[in-house]
């Protein structure tokens, strides 16, 4: 496998090969089985490999493709085939990857162990990427593979979630910890001085920086390059926020809270989640584009007023005027400079240019022609694949002097960069022409896919793939692969210049129409797959079309069109969820209700379900109960019975929620809704619908009915590929199996739910699991785990917004219990050590073994 092995979510069945003899580990084999597949992974369990013959290609292929490498010894080395000077079992370890991570266990003990299988060990024992440990029984090698395999998927949890959400790529990682700086593409020429500048303006203590500058001339890489040089000051780091695709200055919390990790689940003001998550850090935060924006400065204040440990570096064409502002104005580049970049992007659509006596005057001449504006100087050499530096200098001396239309009220070098970008379109055909503008409304960037069908303008015979590659080598486009998916987007100043122009012309309605439709058919083919094994798959896709899917809704709220407003929010409800996005999801479906008109029953099924499910366990009158119901029943008359179990499922949960549950009525809920799951063959749902029977029965306090009804949920998630699904069933069974006297059982089901939780990016998810765990510990008496635990779990819940309402959670008892005979002291000084963990290392600490007293 080429690139380093990343740990994979379990929906897409991360593959453990196992490597041992046959006949003499059979009972281990099976061990190893049921410990890789009760984490919802795929066992390569290749039953050849030990056999005379073995073959090799084959299991070199197996190999290849799996991601963990585990190995099972015990007295036997294996057959040696004719013409092979090594067995089966060795070769499988001589040929595994050298990046597969190496998982080896060794039987005790072994009176009879082959020389040869001695002298392997001997050598496994001296490579250090192998994992090596000894074990005595099947029941042993279960439970530390089981246990081993988690916390390497806990320590590989940092890569998995740059998989799953970098700024380029996705965003499940913006859910349990900040996106960090992004690295660019090219080097940064020129700009030694101004990040040294920048830097002592940090030092002396200046907490708000605004670079100012036109479009183009480099502030973002500017930033960029600065945070990275003084991020090592920060305990917290750097973090990168985009603000290009927000144009609403009301939205600005909604996009730091998603860069963060702060999750918008409706239930408290997004500013004050943003000041609890902020207040104890110390972080240098970036902020790009800041000037469409400007009415959102004081938040800014405001920040800085609350959180101490906190500085931030805007980038803006204008001055925000807020207190404690520092402006540091960023120049064009000097000649030498702006000569070197020239060179250097250059390079890339010729690789043998160079700066000659001949053309030397000219290069210097086209920097100079276009005032050493980086973003300018790019454009124009993009051009020397079919042009010599004098023609370049020619043509934009030429073209420079004419093209001012629509930008005399700009700043001088602002009307420069326009004027350069413009001379840059008129060396373009007119359908490369058109598809530039029309790739203007996408917001975040745009995959091939996107861009043909919304960049066709309804032309069947366009070349949008050819006009594309026109425009990523004239530097108009930029492409970058997004989990090995090819992406496209444009610099903000390009994009705007685009839509500008599609405006004018007329044809921005048509484009966002396309834009909106495109989206609305990406999302109900998402809805399906995002329930089972295409879960990693789509929200990775999802989590890079994030503001795209932002600015849809946007254009069909804005246009009162609001069945399909509806239908988009309720295909990707598990998307949002599980990233945190139903309170902007509440807001969006407030307006159709707010609006005045009269709403499909379909729609208003919608807007009620949406904006009453995030206030369920907040239900003192019973009005949020009552409108479920008529949502759940909406959903029946337009005959949508998917959509009716769903909302049955939330108000089960109302019913069930509050001093007073309902157990009675809500068990009748959930029966009915249990068969019609089943009756349309929804194992997501029914899966769902068991959990929330088990806890009807956990109320009743029928303890051993609800740890069964766990069961067959965590059973249905492990048959369907469903990590959301599993990661919520573990978790109710190990309370269950907690309250039964099953400590042990219960800790190995609350590790599952930290697992599948990691794996997801699912912050939720992984503080609910912490918080299981530390009743495990509280119970054992366990001072230490139990504090760190639920240290680490508050903190995690502060930093992301996670508002951990009373009708999920029953740790705190356990830990009341722990406390009233603790060490007071002891317990304070554990807690605190467990909220300064990382979400890595709280996720390894909660799937390590406790210690043994």
């Amino acid at each position: 496998m080429s690139g380093p092995h990343i740990i994979r979510t379990p929906d897409q069945r991360l593959r453990i090969f196992v490597s041992s003899t046959l006949g003499e580990l059979a009972d281990e084999r099976r061990a190893a089985r049921t410990a890789i597949e009760r984490l919802h992974l795929a066992p390569v369990m290749f039953e050849l490999g030990a056999r005379p013959h073995p073959p090799r290609e084959l299991y070199r292929a197996y190999l290849q493709q799996s991601d963990v490498f585990v190995g099972l010894y015990w007295e036997r080395y294996g057959w040696v085939a004719p013409d092979e000077t090594v067995s089966g079992l060795e070769d499988e370890y001589n040929l595994a990857p050298p990046d597969l991570p190496r998982l080896l266990y060794v039987k005790s003990p072994a009176d009879s162990r082959d020389q040869r299988l001695t002298e392997l060990l001997k050598r496994i024992r001296e490579d250090d990427r192998a994992a090596y440990k000894y074990f005595e029984t099947p029941r042993e090698l279960e439970r530390l593979l089981e246990n081993d395999l988690a916390t390497l998927l806990a320590e590989r949890f940092d890569q998995s979630r740059a998989m799953v959400t970098a700024d380029v790529a996705s965003d499940a990682d913006r859910v349990v910890e900040p996106v960090r700086l992004p690295v660019p593409l090219t080097g940064l020429i020129g700009r030694e001085a101004d990040i040294a500048a920048i830097d002592r303006l940090l030092q002396q203590g200046t907490r708000l920086i605004t670079l100012i500058g036109p479009g183009g001339i480099g502030k973002s890489r500017l930033a960029i390059a600065a945070a990275r040089s003084a991020a090592q000051r920060y305990e917290d780091g750097a973090v990168f926020v985009d603000l290009s695709a927000v144009h609403d200055p009301e939205r600005v919390p909604n996009r730091l809270a998603q860069t963060l990790g702060v999750r918008d689940t409706g239930d408290a003001p997004l500013s004050e989640n943003l000041v609890t998550a902020l207040r104890e850090r110390e972080m240098l935060l970036v902020l790009d584009n800041f000037e469409q924006v400007l009415g959102a400065a004081p938040l800014l204040t405001e920040l800085l007023a609350a959180c101490p440990g906190i500085a931030i570096i805007v980038t803006s064409r204008v001055l925000l005027r807020v207190s404690a502002e520092q402006s540091y104005e960023v120049n064009p580049l000097p000649e030498d400079p702006a000569v070197s970049l020239f060179v250097d992007r250059a390079h890339a659509v010729k690789p043998d240019f160079e700066v000659t006596p001949e053309n030397a005057a000219a290069v210097a001449g086209v920097c100079a022609a276009v005032d050493g504006v980086p973003l300018a100087i790019e454009l124009a050499a993009a051009r020397v694949r079919v042009l010599t530096p004098a023609e370049l200098l020619d043509r934009l001396d030429r073209r420079l002097s004419v093209l001012v239309g629509g930008s005399r009220d700009l700043p001088e070098r602002q009307q420069t960069i326009r004027r350069t970008i413009e001379w840059s379109t008129q060396l373009l055909d007119e359908a490369q022409r058109r598809l530039l503008t029309r790739l203007g409304v996408f917001e975040g960037g745009f995959t091939l896919e996107a861009a043909e069908s919304v960049g066709a303008d309804g032309g069947d015979d366009a070349d949008v793939l050819g006009d594309l590659a026109v425009l990523v080598d004239s530097s108009l486009v930029s492409q970058h692969d997004s989990d090995d998916r090819p992406r496209f987007s444009m610099q903000a100043i390009v994009r705007e210049y685009a839509r500008e122009r599609l405006e004018r012309e007329g044809g921005l309605a048509d484009a966002r129409e396309a834009h909106a439709r495109w989206f609305l058919q990406l999302s109900a083919r998402a809805r399906d797959p995002l329930r089972g094994r295409g879960q990693r798959e789509w929200m990775l896709r999802l989590g890079d079309e994030r503001d795209n899917l932002r600015a849809a809704e946007r254009y069909l709220l804005d246009g009162r069109d609001w069945d399909r407003a509806a239908g988009l929010a309720f295909d990707l409800f598990l998307y949002f969820w599980v990233i945190g996005l139903l309170g902007e999801v509440r807001t969006w479906m407030d307006e159709p209700l707010e609006s005045g008109d009269d709403l499909s029953d379909r729609t208003r099924a919608i807007a009620l379900y949406f904006t009453r499910t995030i206030r369920f366990w907040k239900d003192p009158d019973g009005r949020v109960a009552a409108d479920l119901a008529e949502s759940a029943e909406l959903f029946h008359r337009c005959g949508e019975e998917d959509g009716e179990a769903m909302a049955s499922i939330s108000l089960a949960l109302a019913l069930m929620a509050g001093e007073h549950p309902d157990t009675e009525r809500a068990a009748e809920v959930m029966d009915r809704t249990t068969g019609i799951f089943r009756k349309i063959g929804n194992t997501w749902g029914e899966s769902m619908a068991l959990v929330l029977i088990g806890r009807v029965a956990l109320l009743r306090q029928q303890l051993r009915s609800a740890a069964d009804r766990f069961r067959e949920s965590l059973e249905l998630t492990r048959l369907g590929g469903d990590a959301v699904g599993g990661r919520i069933a573990a978790y109710h069974l190990g309370w269950a199996l907690l309250l039964l006297g099953s400590p042990e059982e219960a800790r190995t089901d609350f590790a599952l739910s930290v697992t599948l939780s990691a794996s997801l990016g699912h912050v939720e998810g992984i503080a609910y699991g912490l918080e299981g765990l530390a009743a495990v510990a509280a119970q054992a008496g366990d001072v230490d785990r139990a504090g760190r635990l639920s240290g680490a779990a508050r903190a995690l819940r502060e930093r992301s917004g996670t508002h951990n309402g009373p009708t999920f959670t029953f740790h705190q008892r356990y830990l009341d219990r722990l406390a009233a005979v603790a060490p007071h002291e002891r317990l304070a000084a554990a807690v605190a050590e467990g909220r300064e963990l990382t979400v890595e290392e709280a996720v390894a600490e909660a799937l390590a073994a406790p210690a043994v007293n």
